[in-house]
C-alpha cells in the first residue's frame, strides 16, 4: 500500500495529533453553521420564490463558484501550504453567511452563496492537510475523523439552527457567520502549517494548472483515478439531490417543519459520528477501503429506494439512518483511494480535483432533484438516486486494483495491489 516516494506520516506524533485536533475544530465548527442553515434555507427562499428548482438553484450557485475555484485553491495549497488557503476559505464563509443573513432579495441570497463558493476550499484543504501527516494507509482512518466532525456539526446545528429560527430565520445565519469569524481567529493562532517547505511544489502556478476542466481531464486521463472520480460523482449525485430538497420532501410528503428536520438531521449527525468516528476507523486496516465502499455503497442503494416510497413518517429514521451508515463507510473510502493514487506532492492538487467532481454533483444534483420533485413526483429524487449510486456500485466492485502514480502525474504508473 505504501507509495516509497510519498513521505507523508513523517511528521512528529505530537504535532500529527495535535493537527488532528485542530482541524477536527475547524471542520466542526465549519459544519456546525452549515447544519445551522439547513432546516431554514429553504423557508429563505420561499420568501422570494416557491419552487423547489429555485432552493435548487440555490445550492448551484455555491457549488459552480466553488468548482471553478477547488482546484486553483489546492494548487495554490500545494505551493505555498494549507494553513493560509484554509484561513482564508474560512473568512469567504464567515462574510458569505453575514451577508445572507442580511439579503433582502434572491439575488443578494444568490450572491451570498457564490462568494462562499469562490472561497469554499475549506474542507479539501483540510484532507490535504489530514494526507500531510498521515501514512498512506492511514488516510482513509483519519478522513474518517473529518466525517465525524461532519457529523456533530450536523448533530448540533440543525438543532440549533431550528431553535434560532424562532427568534427569526435570518437569526441562523448571523450565528453562523459569528461562528466562522471565531473559526478564522482560533486558526490564525493555533492552526499549524503541516506541508514543509522542501515538501511543496516549486515554480511558476499556471493558468492551465488552476483551470478547473483541464484539472479534472488530467486526474481522468489516469487509470487509477478516473473510475473513482466517476464513482465519488455519481454517490454524490444522488447525496447533493437529497440533501438539496429533503425538507421540502419532508413538508410534502409529511407536512414537516424546520423543527422536525432539524430533530431528523440531529440523528443522522450522531450516527455519522458513531460511525466515522469510531467504527469505521477500526473496519478500514481490518476489511480495506474497496470492500467497505462496495457494502456502503449496496446500503444506500437499497434505503434510496425505500426513502422513496415510505408510507409513514417514523420509517425515515431507520431508513435515513441507514442512508446515513452508507454514507459513512463510503466517503472517507472513496476519498482515501484516490488519495493514495497520487504522490504526496499533489494532495492537495487531486484533493481539489475531488471537491471540483464534488461540487459538479452539487451543482446538477439539486438541479436534478428540483426538477423530478416539481414534475414527477417528491418520491423521484431518492428513487433516481439509488440507480445513480448503483451505478457507483458496479465501479467499485470492478475497481480489484488501482494504479499509484509516481511523484507526478505525469510519470508512468505502476500496479499495486489495493
Amino acid at each position: 500500500m505504501k507509495n516509497s516516494s510519498s513521505t507523508g506520516g513523517n511528521t512528529d506524533q505530537n504535532t500529527g495529533r495535535n493537527t488532528m485536533l485542530i482541524v477536527f475544530l475547524t471542520v466542526f465548527i465549519d459544519m456546525l453553521g452549515v447544519g445551522i442553515l439547513i432546516p431554514v434555507s429553504p423557508f429563505l427562499v420561499q420568501q422570494f420564490r416557491n419552487d423547489a428548482l429555485t432552493v435548487g438553484l440555490l445550492s448551484v450557485s455555491y457549488s459552480i463558484f466553488q468548482f471553478l475555484a477547488g482546484p486553483a485553491l489546492g494548487v495554490i495549497s500545494d505551493r505555498y501550504g494549507r494553513r493560509p488557503i484554509l484561513l482564508l476559505s474560512l473568512l469567504g464563509t464567515a462574510i458569505g453567511y453575514f451577508v445572507f443573513g442580511l439579503a433582502a432579495s434572491l439575488p443578494i441570497l444568490f450572491l451570498s452563496r457564490m462568494l462562499d463558493g469562490i472561497t469554499g476550499g475549506n474542507i479539501s484543504t483540510a484532507q490535504a492537510a489530514i494526507a500531510d501527516i498521515s501514512k498512506p494507509e492511514d488516510r482513509s482512518r483519519n478522513f474518517g475523523m473529518i466525517g465525524a466532525a461532519f457529523g456533530l456539526g450536523f448533530i448540533i446545528g440543525p438543532a440549533l439552527g431550528g431553535l434560532l429560527s424562532q427568534i427569526s430565520l435570518q437569526t441562523p445565519a448571523f450565528f453562523a457567520g459569528s461562528l466562522a469569524l471565531l473559526n478564522v481567529i482560533a486558526g490564525y493562532f493555533i492552526l499549524p502549517e503541516t506541508l514543509p517547505a522542501n515538501s511543496r511544489t516549486h515554480g511558476p502556478i499556471t493558468l492551465a494548472a488552476i483551470n478547473p476542466f483541464a484539472s479534472l481531464t488530467r486526474a481522468l486521463s489516469l487509470p487509477s483515478i478516473a473510475p473513482l472520480l466517476v464513482a465519488t460523482f455519481a454517490f454524490n449525485f444522488a447525496f447533493a439531490g437529497l440533501q438539496s430538497n429533503f425538507s421540502l420532501f419532508t413538508f410534502a410528503r409529511f407536512t414537516w417543519g424546520p423543527g422536525q428536520n432539524a430533530a431528523l438531521f440531529a440523528f443522522l449527525g450522531v450516527v455519522g459520528v458513531i460511525m466515522q468516528g469510531f467504527l469505521v476507523r477500526k473496519m478500514i486496516p481490518k476489511f480495506g477501503d474497496r470492500k467497505l465502499a462496495v457494502v456502503g455503497l449496496m446500503i444506500q442503494t437499497v434505503m434510496y429506494g425505500l426513502m422513496a416510497f415510505a408510507p409513514q413518517a417514523w420509517m425515515l429514521y431507520p431508513i435515513a439512518g441507514m442512508v446515513s451508515v452508507g454514507s459513512a463507510i463510503t466517503t472517507p473510502t472513496l476519498t482515501g483511494m484516490v488519495s493514495n493514487g497520487v504522490s504526496y506532492r499533489e494532495q492537495g492538487m487531486i484533493l481539489g480535483v475531488v471537491a471540483s467532481v464534488n461540487s459538479l454533483t452539487r451543482i446538477f444534483g439539486p438541479l436534478w432533484a428540483g426538477a423530478a420533485f416539481d414534475y414527477i413526483n417528491p418520491g423521484a429524487p431518492y428513487w433516481t438516486g439509488a440507480i445513480w449510486i448503483a451505478l457507483a456500485l458496479v465501479i467499485t466492485i470492478s475497481m480489484r486494483t488501482i494504479v499509484r502514480t509516481a511523484p507526478t502525474m505525469q510519470n508512468t504508473p505502476q500496479t499495486v495491489e489495493h
